[in-house]
């Protein structure tokens, strides 16, 4: 076996092991850490020899470094002997973990990674590296910042995690329906950045907002009777059906009204429809408007056939259930589509009032474009040379400087 093929059972079963091992040894830096050295093992003696069940093999080694680890900190202790016992047999039955116990496991690996008493950074490093098996050089190529910061977010994540006293185990159910959002969040950020990278020369980071979609699945299999689980992974399906024509053979952006849907992933909207109409079922919460939104658009054969007063009332029930100043512009630019430019910059023009997107290039890109619309040229030039100064991603930047260019 190569070392692909130990890449590839470590991505479909780290974190089943490393829920395992955080059950049984009740330390979640201590699991992560003897994972980490079975995988470095493997490496060497699976190309040799290689095991005939992969993942019992990695789970008998974790436990095994697991064990030496505990030996060495407390000698023989009752929990030791505990773990010793599961191990006198290599059975790949007695190696595979407990069939009856992974869906909490998984479940609980989820809401430990994503703890509140955890940064936003660290709960994304956590969820990425723990639940999702990518490795810290992945981690940091993916959101481009060094290794050795993505190191830090880890190693204190997992300090912080042992330092509160964190039990493996799944909150009560209240309070897991509390925290279910910042599993939530951690995903759709993750995503994001995947869908519109922040920075770096590429618009879009596919193998990022994929893996947020498979862990999203993988929660949405855990926790069925949820409907924002649903919702967002809906969201993600939806939006992610667009990649294949968002970007030009050279990694330009493509526009919305430019694209070629014959390109879209119908698969994917299918799939997101199909979750849409699961998080539907007790009433649309932010992420299932969002994805309603997807949806109305995912369903128009053009932009200028898309329902655009159907988008505006989901913006607005947007507004109301999860306020922000996004969502008001993203609302502004659908007025602007159903309604005109005049109303929709009214709606801008508050918003750069209040000073609530100071920083963003998303407020001048919108209004500078609305602008344009009412026939302003020299005005819709400096706010897209605003917007183009304030955007940290190349290839959109050069999509506004060529706007600002434009004769008037």
């Amino acid at each position: 076996m190569s070392a692909a093929d130990v890449e590839a059972v470590w991505r479909i079963e780290s974190a089943r092991i490393i829920a395992a091992l955080t059950r049984f040894t009740g330390d979640f830096g201590l699991a992560e850490d003897a994972a980490q050295e079975a995988v470095a093992e493997a490496l060497v003696s699976w190309p040799q020899s290689p095991p005939t069940n992969p993942a019992g093999w990695l789970m008998s080694t974790a436990r095994r470094r697991a064990i030496d680890t505990i030996r060495r900190r407390t000698a023989l202790t009752t929990r030791y002997a505990l773990l010793a016992a599961d191990l006198t047999t290599d059975s790949p039955a007695a190696e595979a973990p407990d069939p009856d116990r992974i869906d909490d496991d998984l479940l609980a690996l989820m809401f430990i990674s994503c703890h509140p008493v955890l940064s936003t950074e660290s709960r994304v490093a956590l969820t990425l590296r723990v639940v999702g098996g990518l490795s810290t050089e992945e981690i940091a190529r993916a959101f481009l910042v060094p290794v050795p910061t993505i190191q830090a977010r880890i190693t204190r994540g997992k300090k912080t995690i042992a330092a509160a006293a964190v039990p493996f185990e799944l909150p009560p159910a209240a309070e897991r329906h509390e925290r279910l959002g910042g599993v939530l969040s951690v995903l759709y950020v993750i995503f994001t950045e995947g869908s519109t990278a922040t920075s770096g020369d590429r618009l879009l980071r596919p193998d990022l907002a994929y893996e947020a979609i498979r862990l999203a699945r993988t929660l949405a299999a855990l926790q069925p009777d949820e409907p924002e689980v649903h919702g967002l992974l809906a969201l993600c399906e939806l939006t992610a059906a667009r990649f294949p024509a968002r970007t030009a053979p050279d990694g330009s952006p493509v526009l919305l009204e430019d694209q070629d849907r014959r390109l879209w992933d119908f698969s994917a909207i299918h799939r997101g429809l199909t979750a849409l109409a699961k998080a539907s079922a007790r009433g649309l919460g932010p992420y299932g408007l969002q994805a309603a939104i997807a949806a109305t658009h995912a369903a128009a054969p053009s932009v200028e056939a898309t329902d655009w007063d159907r988008i505006v009332v989901l913006y607005e029930a947007l507004g109301r259930v999860a306020p922000s100043p996004v969502v008001d512009l993203n609302r502004a630019v659908a007025v602007a589509m159903a309604s005109g430019p005049a109303p929709a910059l009214a709606i801008v023009d508050a918003l750069a009032a209040s000073s609530r997107l100071s920083g963003s290039h998303l407020l001048p890109t919108v209004r500078g474009e609305l602008l344009t619309r009412l026939g302003r040229p020299a005005e819709a030039r400096a706010e897209l040379e605003l917007a183009a100064r304030l955007c940290s991603n190349p290839h959109e930047r050069s999509v506004l400087l060529r706007k600002a260019a434009l004769p008037g």
